[in-house]
């Protein structure tokens, strides 16, 4: 016995722990997957009608047949009471035996005896079905209100999802221009090549200014060379012979024209 009560305990915790198990991992299912949770509860749902359709189309049947056997029997009362008063007729005139009548009075009491067992099977048969039937419209109701629920519940949540990807977008798009913002004013890699752009571009000026020094004197002689020309080529062009024996001799002019004076005398006298 002890043994027995023993299995029945375990058998008791097991239903009991493993029951509300299985409730949170069908509360977790339903969390983790939605859609297919709301399916298999439709489902039982729908199952759960369609077997007590099932029974409510047999009760039809049982009352069908309970309601036909109370009206063949109501006619069979009807026609034995209708029959019993020419029996007696017939008895008198020796047309029929009394054991006949005998059998018949007793099958006539029999089903008058029966008539109440039989109205009850009828409304039995009728609560029963009338119950299943207000169960069946119940769970028909139910399973209406479950389906426009779960079209409600689908497009909220349809909709849910909608507004999250669309706030994700936004998030990641926020990251991005984060990014971007951040790569321009903390990016190494652009500081560096932004230092290195500075550094190239002093490297440039300073060639320029070395180049810029030793072009100078040339750019100097080069201006002298042009005064000069600027200012004797015109000279040299319209100068006459005694100024460019004067030019090329370097004589003053005074001396450069006695010169001449004394030479046109020597060739006179001559």
């Amino acid at each position: 016995m002890s043994n027995l009560n023993g299995w029945g305990l375990t058998a008791r915790l097991i239903s009991k722990h493993f029951g509300a198990l299985g409730d949170r991992v069908s509360e977790a299912i339903a969390n983790f997957d939605p859609e297919t949770a709301t399916e298999a509860d439709r489902d039982r749902l729908a199952d759960s009608l369609r077997q007590t359709a099932q029974k409510l189309a047999a009760a039809r049947s049982s009352f069908q047949k309970e309601a036909d056997d109370v009206v063949k029997l109501r006619q069979l009362i009807a026609t034995d009471e209708q029959a019993a008063g020419t029996l007696g007729d017939r008895l008198a005139a020796g047309k029929i035996s009394e054991a006949t009548i005998t059998l018949f009075c007793d099958e006539l009491e029999a089903n008058k005896a029966r008539m109440p067992q039989e109205l009850q099977e009828e409304a039995d048969a009728r609560q029963y079905m009338d119950e299943l039937q207000t169960i069946v419209d119940a769970l028909s109701k139910q399973l209406a209100d479950f389906d426009s629920a779960a079209k409600k519940a689908m497009q909220a949540l349809a909709s849910a999802r909608a507004q999250q990807d669309l706030q994700n977008l936004r998030a990641e798009r926020q990251a991005q221009l984060a990014g971007l913002a951040g790569m321009r004013g903390n990016s190494s890699a652009l500081n560096a090549l932004t230092r290195r752009a500075q550094a190239i571009s002093n490297e440039a000026a300073g060639m320029k200014i070395v180049t810029d020094i030793g072009q100078r004197p040339y750019e100097q002689a080069a201006e002298l060379e042009a005064i000069r020309k600027s200012v004797s080529q015109p000279a040299i062009a319209n100068e006459s012979a005694l100024a460019r024996l004067q030019r090329l001799s370097g004589q003053q002019p005074a001396q450069l024209a006695a010169s001449a004076e004394t030479a046109t005398l020597a060739l006179g006298k001559a």
